[in-house]
């Protein structure tokens, strides 16, 4: 790959005003380094494997919808990136519009899914009548709405009304305000993830994730429980655990899974040996701090020094020097 460069360089989804660009706010500074807004999160990753950025922001998570299937499905295949860092951004939505539109003149509602499906609630309520118009991110939407503003697109171009964009979006692109606060859920939340090209792994801090995806062998009645047991008989917590369809055939599906562990940790490591010899295909992701950085509880039996005790016994039992 292409080696970074001087001012490191963020892909991350555009334009300006997305919450992924407040997510990339709290990773570097724009004074720092340099922002490189995408169409799309595949862009972004694209970007870093063609050398052309040195990370990428991307969504993962979300609390209402759950996994971010396109950002799975692009760190799946392709050539390896891995996660150094995630970050946590609440979200809820402002209903923005051109200067004099009303509420009740609203008819289609653009939105990226993911906003759409945090708000079809409130939605539903107060524009019972209103339908989707799906749109490529948070601000895109706006961004069309401000080319109408200024002369540049004619209206008649639009196929909606309003737009559910982030709050910092509002003021960055002129839009009135026809409703605050939209959300189905107040304490919703995204999770973004840094990704880079694979380097040295970093060292645990006790509060790790390891993300990481793997496939069945095969389809026979207990294969998924032999997958899992490979995480619970050393300890490890799975965070998430989402099912994405190999794409080959009907029925075959790959596993993208969070894990509350670090790949430098003895139950971790034991554990990806033992997906290794289970699965045609395992794909580590990174390991990285947790973004609360709460210090994992580690069950009884399973700290590293219990790892070292254990081979420390079994070698002296290999050796004949115990029984």
């Amino acid at each position: 790959m292409t080696a970074p460069a001087a001012v490191p360089r963020y892909a991350y989804l555009g334009p300006a005003g997305t919450f992924t660009e407040e997510a990339l706010h709290r990773v570097a500074s724009a004074e720092s380094a340099r922002f490189l807004p995408q169409i799309d999160v595949i862009s972004a990753i694209d970007a870093v494997r063609a050398g052309e950025a040195d990370y990428a922001v991307v969504a993962i998570e979300n609390s209402v919808e759950g996994g971010v299937t396109s950002v799975l499905d692009a760190l799946a295949e392709g050539e390896p990136l891995v996660i150094a860092k995630e970050i946590l951004v609440p979200v809820s939505f402002t209903l923005g519009a051109l200067p004099g539109t009303g509420l009740d003149q609203v008819r289609r509602v653009a939105a990226h899914p993911h906003a759409w499906a945090q708000c079809r609630r409130w939605i539903h309520r107060r524009l019972p009548l209103a339908t989707h118009a799906a749109a490529t991110s948070n601000t895109s939407a706006a961004a069309l709405l401000a080319r109408v503003a200024g002369g540049d697109l004619a209206r008649d171009l639009l196929d909606f009304d309003a737009a559910l964009v982030p709050p910092a979006a509002v003021e960055h692109y002129r839009l009135d305000v026809l409703a605050s606060g939209v959300s189905d859920h107040p304490s919703a939340v995204t999770r973004f993830v840094l990704v880079q090209p694979p380097g040295p792994v970093p060292a645990p801090t006790g509060a790790d994730k390891t993300t990481l995806t793997v496939a069945l062998p095969d389809e026979r009645a207990g294969a998924l429980l032999e997958m899992l047991e490979q995480f619970s008989t050393r300890g490890i917590n799975l965070t998430r655990i989402e099912s994405r369809p190999l794409g080959d055939a009907l029925g075959r599906y790959l596993f993208s899974i969070d894990a509350e562990a670090h790949v430098l940790e003895p139950r971790m490591a034991e554990a990806l040996v033992g997906l290794h010899r289970f699965s045609p295909r395992v794909r580590y992701l990174g390991s990285y701090p947790k973004a609360d950085f709460v210090p994992t509880r580690l069950r009884d039996g399973t700290a590293a020094a219990d790892y070292a005790e254990a081979r420390a016994w079994v070698g002296a039992v290999q050796a004949g020097q115990s029984v």
